[in-house]
């Protein structure tokens, strides 16, 4: 393994790692990681193009077996270095330039999906995709305006399972959802509903998407026309919902553990 020294953390060939601080990627499809446990899980794919590793020397020793490969693309930094990168105090030790696997197409999804409407916050992208890599849920729509599971946030949220679900990026929700009902999906729709049935009660078909709605509007009227039934889960009264993240893993849950 050959290490490169680090003089310039602002130079040319690390610009990245300050550019890409929270946004989402390059033309080209680029992104960063952090942290050694996202890092490790990712470089388990070997389709990934890996741009550049930039952490201590302390990684490099541990992890050599796995980066064994990487020649000539390993800088070698201290913890104070990569901390004036991201502008605070740093807890991890590794960071990744990667590019990021091509988005799937509708017909290359499985027979469960979950898809988001209008949310907004990476955290909470980045939550719902570690869930699904948990659960069994392989396949995630989400419209152009949505953090991509690969944004830094959301990955590091994921802790790196992005990878693990297939990504689909659709243009129209309305028409995503005609589509996918052409080709033998029933769409359920998470919210709130006076007819909505209960979790508890609910009868999942063999192919299945649910859609979870934007953090604070949820699912608009027009939308929820569209679905084939409308579920909500069963709460106390007197509280209105959870929040998008905790209410998409329970319903996945039930979801793939019902006939």
């Amino acid at each position: 393994m050959n290490l490169l020294p680090v003089e310039d953390i602002f130079g040319n060939d690390l610009r990245i790692y300050t550019e890409l601080r929270e946004h989402a990627f390059r033309s080209d499809g680029s992104f960063i990681a952090d942290s050694p446990k996202v890092v490790n899980l990712l470089l388990e794919n070997a389709s990934l193009e890996v741009k550049s590793i930039l952490a201590t020397e302390a990684y490099y020793k541990e992890f050599a077996a796995l980066i064994d490969t990487l020649e000539n693309k390993c800088y070698v930094a201290t913890k104070e270095q990569m901390s004036s990168i991201v502008g605070h105090k740093i807890h991890h030790n590794c960071m990744m330039h990667a590019i990021r696997p091509n988005d799937a197409k509708l017909e290359e999804l499985g027979d469960a999906i979950l898809m988001l409407d209008g949310i907004t916050s990476a955290e909470n992208v980045g939550s719902i995709v570690r869930s699904c890599a948990a659960l069994g849920v392989d396949s995630l729509i989400i419209p152009k305006e949505t953090p991509h599971p690969f944004n830094r946030r959301a990955l590091r949220v994921s802790m790196g399972y992005a990878h693990r679900v297939k990504t689909y990026v659709h243009a129209d929700i309305k028409e995503s959802i005609k589509e996918l009902q052409s080709r033998g999906y029933r769409v359920y729709a998470a919210e709130v509903a006076e007819d909505a049935t209960m979790l508890a009660d609910v009868k999942s078909a063999k192919k299945w998407v649910l859609i979870m709605g934007h953090e604070g509007r949820g699912i608009s009227q027009d939308i929820l026309n569209l679905c084939d039934e409308v579920v909500t889960i069963e709460m106390q009264e007197g509280v209105k919902s959870f929040n998008v993240g905790v209410a998409a893993s329970i319903m996945m849950y039930r979801f793939k553990r019902v006939d």
